[in-house]
């Protein structure tokens, strides 16, 4: 195993505070992390948020931090939001897909938050990557997709990628001090979601309001509904693969429903290592925003409260995961195919057109039903997988 980028302390060396892009901050992760920012405010100065859709709260956000770049999706949006915004601040707004690109290579950047959902966010993350910055990546999508091109974009520039999702953060945390090579596997760990222990006839029946309500987390819609197929765990195991630069054998998953374990490291002596913490994304956003120091939080365990238990995945009643390990050994055309074929699923159940159990089938007949190509450029990736999006969308026509 190899981590994926080197781990310079160069950003340390300046005095000033660290200058921060975060793509995608009217989101769930967007959100905890100005909330981290709030508490220490004296090291941090927000140059650039990024909120596509949600021009009230990002004009809240905006109106609180005041940074000089604003993005938004659409430029017909640009005079709504400047309304929103107080008479003397005038920040500059960028739009789409290329806007975000633009802040995530801004030169004044030290560090980029990127947590925009899905391959959406592929693009901006990879341009911070290509730039040098230190990302701190929550668009695990975007390791599934392009992995090998982020490790390239990273030693060529000297980026610093560090891992959002709580699980490799969890991972990250444990082999500081040790190496790579001294792990024998990574465990990944998930709660099994709100319907661990539903029978098939309760997942048959399973509404977009009962997905969406997650026993520990709180999340947005599209990670949600992933965590009660426990597709989230599957692109996990994939962004692991990416990350740590592991092989599918060298990667577990096990059930831990409180999620109070992160996940673990099994070292090649037999030692465990594990990350614990409270089911809070502050804490690994709060780890990457003050890495290689700590940002002192107040979020407590009471590893009192309840018995912590483990339990094996069931892959039959759970299918998704079982497609993502699979995709994990048909290489990349597999991988973007499951990738795209879980956004559309996801959105079609959400709107009520496919029942919950038609989510893990979608994704299989758009798997089965590609074929495998080069994928070295991300050209050919956003190729792949806009073909990926139409043959999920004609195969839903099917299902619905």
């Amino acid at each position: 195993m190899e981590y994926i980028s080197p781990l310079s302390h160069r950003f340390l060396q300046s005095a000033d505070p660290r200058r921060l892009v975060i793509l995608g901050s009217t989101g769930s992760i967007g959100a905890s992390t100005l909330a981290v920012v709030r508490r220490h405010r004296e090291q941090f100065q927000i140059l650039a948020l990024a909120g596509a859709r949600n021009l009230t709260r990002l004009a809240e956000q905006a109106t609180e931090f005041r940074p000089p770049f604003l993005g938004i999706l659409r430029a017909e949006d640009s005079a709504p939001l400047r309304a929103l915004l107080p008479e003397d601040y005038h920040p500059h707004l960028v739009f789409g897909p290329e806007g975000y690109v633009q802040l995530a290579r801004l030169p004044e950047a030290t560090h980029v938050v990127a947590a925009q959902v899905g391959a959406a966010g592929l693009l901006p993350a990879l341009a911070a990557a290509q730039s040098g910055k230190v990302l701190a990546l929550a668009t695990k999508e975007a390791l599934v997709l392009a992995g090998h091109l982020f490790r390239q974009a990273c030693h060529a520039s000297g980026a610093v990628l560090l891992p959002v999702d709580s699980e490799h953060n969890a991972i990250f945390q444990a082999v500081q001090g040790h190496g790579l090579t001294q792990v024998r596997r990574l465990i990944l760990t998930a709660s099994g979601g709100p319907f661990r222990t539903a029978s098939a006839a309760e997942l048959a029946a399973v509404t977009p309001e009962a997905a969406l309500r997650h026993p520990n987390w709180s999340m947005g819609p599209k990670i949600t509904v992933d965590s009660a197929t426990l597709m989230n765990k599957g692109l996990e195991f994939l962004e692991a693969m990416a990350l740590f630069g592991a092989q599918p054998e060298e990667i577990a998953v096990l059930v831990h429903p409180q999620s109070v374990v992160h996940s673990l490291v099994e070292m090649i002596d037999g030692s465990l290592l594990a990350q614990l913490g409270p089911a809070s994304m502050e804490v690994p956003i709060a780890h990457c925003l003050g890495y290689p120091e700590r940002l002192a939080q107040n979020l407590p365990v009471d590893l009192t409260a309840k018995p912590l238990t483990f339990e094996a995945p069931d892959l039959e009643r759970f299918p998704c995961l079982r497609l993502a390990m699979e995709a994990a050994r048909h290489g990349p055309s597999a991988r973007i195919a499951l990738n795209a074929a879980a956004e559309v699923a996801v959105e079609a159940f959400l709107a009520r057109r496919i029942p919950f159990l038609a989510i893990p089938r979608l994704i299989a007949a758009t798997m089965e039903t590609t074929e495998a190509q080069p994928a070295a450029t991300v050209e050919d990736i956003l190729h792949q997988d806009q073909l990926a999006r139409a043959k999920a969308a004609r195969i839903l026509e099917t299902l619905a």
